[in-house]
């Protein structure tokens, strides 16, 4: 496999009509440079360099989130792929191996075609990725002879014999690192947009006696994103095979075109999932789980037997242990909730470890925030927290102990005592009665005063 990998995410994508740089608009939960970044790193990228530009800062940034072991670097002037590709000489400095050109805009190519590319490089010095298509429209042609590839031309640029070719360009390119920094240092910009073309070392590489040739892929790895529009064909398909793709290894989907995958989700078999459920990125679920209608998720993790929803949130950090009860209208963040714990109604945990059986009560809260620092809630196993009760944090719920309905606890409790804080009743009689009567008769007064006005 490819030692190194160049990522072009300098354009601005003026056709998004967007303030933000068009490799961070988002596909499957994450943005499209992070499908482009995990194509590198399953192609086995040694190192990777992602080449910003317009919005540079804001890609930059994005790409070290991606992964922080990520070079960078910069086209202050954006003049063509070939010098796009040249900002990254220094980064890779003199790494040896093979480089393989991606796109940050091109989220489909998949690391068994990246491979292939590599094997191809026994054959050939530099490789182009193409595909055939009936309608090759604006698409660069890539011109053979036999197994050789001699040129490629751009649309613009093709004579009428060369626009009837249906074998065109994808962009992406494989060539040993020296090799394809030599050959783009003799790059002209004497073509109809006066830019510097990757696609113009095919052409100096066979001046020079490089062999090049074709590797041969489906159109589909190569769709790249240039509007909304394009954008959005592009979640259908990517839901469409995601959908598929999880029935096939045994998930069941009572309504499938109503779920929501994003690139990572995982499921295990068995799992039953029903409609209106929506996953973020970093979500695993274990076999045998139920997760019921109108449920969201991200970055979270279910283990088997567990139920879900309906209508229950799972944030970051939420880890429910096996056969775990979360009910409707339930919101859980970075907690941990161990075997046959039970949250079933109305409840928030957040910052929390809930014990082995336990037992949440409606509308129960874990005031983590103090408005600015964020602090935790221990209830210990078999504990029954009673319904309406806020857990101000820090605080502690010992094994098997319970606190009264309506309760607002901010001490610990002791394992296995009763904790009750609420003030004490107090019935006044006929007051109720009394002071309905006095609502109605002044809102039948201010009705007449009205009326009579």
């Amino acid at each position: 496999m490819a030692s190194n990998f160049i990522i072009l995410a300098a354009g601005q994508g003026s056709r998004m009509n967007s303030d933000l740089p068009k490799v961070l608009h988002k596909l499957a939960g994450v943005p499209l440079l992070a499908h482009a970044m995990n194509s590198a790193a399953l192609g086995g990228a040694e190192k990777s360099v992602v080449v910003t530009g317009h919005g540079g800062a804001a890609v930059a940034k994005a790409a070290l989130g991606i992964d922080a072991d990520t070079l960078i670097a910069n086209q202050d002037e954006q003049l063509g792929t070939a010098h796009a590709v040249l900002q990254a000489k220094d980064a890779l400095g003199e790494m040896e191996g093979d480089c393989i050109v991606l796109y940050g805009d091109t989220p489909f190519i998949s690391p068994e075609t990246l491979e292939e590319m590599s094997k191809a490089r026994d054959s050939h010095d530099v490789l182009v990725l193409g595909f055939e298509t009936n309608e090759p429209g604006r698409y660069g042609r890539l011109i053979t002879n036999g197994d050789k590839l001699d040129r490629i031309v751009e649309a613009k640029d093709a004579s009428p014999e060369e626009l009837s070719v249906t074998l065109c360009n994808s962009g992406v390119i494989c060539a040993d690192t020296s090799i394809l920094f030599d050959l783009l240092s003799e790059v002209k910009d004497d073509n109809a947009a006066n830019e510097y073309y990757l696609t113009d070392i095919i052409g100096i590489a066979t001046c020079k006696g490089f062999s090049c040739g074709v590797v041969h892929c489906d159109i589909a790895e190569t769709l790249g994103i240039n509007t909304r529009a394009e954008l959005a064909a592009a979640e259908a398909d990517f839901q469409a095979k995601a959908r598929i793709a999880a029935m096939e290894n045994g998930v069941s989907l009572t309504a499938p075109e109503t779920v929501y995958f994003a690139y990572d989700t995982v499921i295990g078999r068995d799992t039953t999932i029903e409609p209106n459920v929506f996953f973020g990125p970093g979500v695993t679920i274990e076999n045998d789980v139920e997760i019921k209608a109108n449920c969201h998720f991200e970055g979270c993790h279910i283990s088997r037997g567990s139920v879900v929803g309906p209508f229950a949130r799972l944030r970051l950090g939420a880890e429910l242990a096996e056969d775990v009860r979360v009910g409707n209208f339930v919101e859980i963040k970075n907690a941990d909730l161990a075997e046959g714990a039970k949250v079933n109604h109305l409840s928030y945990v957040g910052d929390a470890t809930v014990g082995k059986a336990a037992n949440i009560g409606a509308g129960t809260i874990t005031c983590n925030y103090d408005g600015v620092m964020k602090h935790r809630t221990e209830i210990g196993a078999r504990a029954f927290i009673g319904s309406n009760t806020s857990l101000v944090a820090p605080v502690s719920i010992g094994i098997e102990a319970m606190t009264a309905s309506g309760s607002v606890i901010t001490q610990n409790v002791p394992i296995g005592a009763l904790a009750l804080s609420r003030a004490k009743q107090v019935n006044k009689d006929d007051l109720a009665t009394r002071l309905m009567d006095k609502l109605r008769a002044t809102k039948a007064r201010k009705q007449k005063e009205k009326k009579d006005g």
